[in-house]
């Protein structure tokens, strides 16, 4: 194994950071719109709380390869 390859990559917090920020934003805004009425906001609603299983589904199969 090269020695690039054994040392991990740094990287910053807001790298780190950023894609659990949205879907903790996509979360609230679905819950949020979930509460507030009908229509178009249940829509919204199952779209945001879609986005965190979408992530799971994702990583998982990511993991698996």
């Amino acid at each position: 194994m090269s020695r690039a390859a054994a040392r991990p990559r740094r990287r910053s917090l807001g790298a780190i950071f950023v894609m659990p920020a949205l879907i903790g934003i996509f979360s609230l805004v679905g819950l949020v719109s979930a509460l507030a009425g009908d229509g178009f906001s249940d829509i919204l609603s199952w779209a945001g709380l879609a986005v965190p299983l979408i992530a799971i589904v994702w990583a998982c199969a990511r993991r698996r390869q």
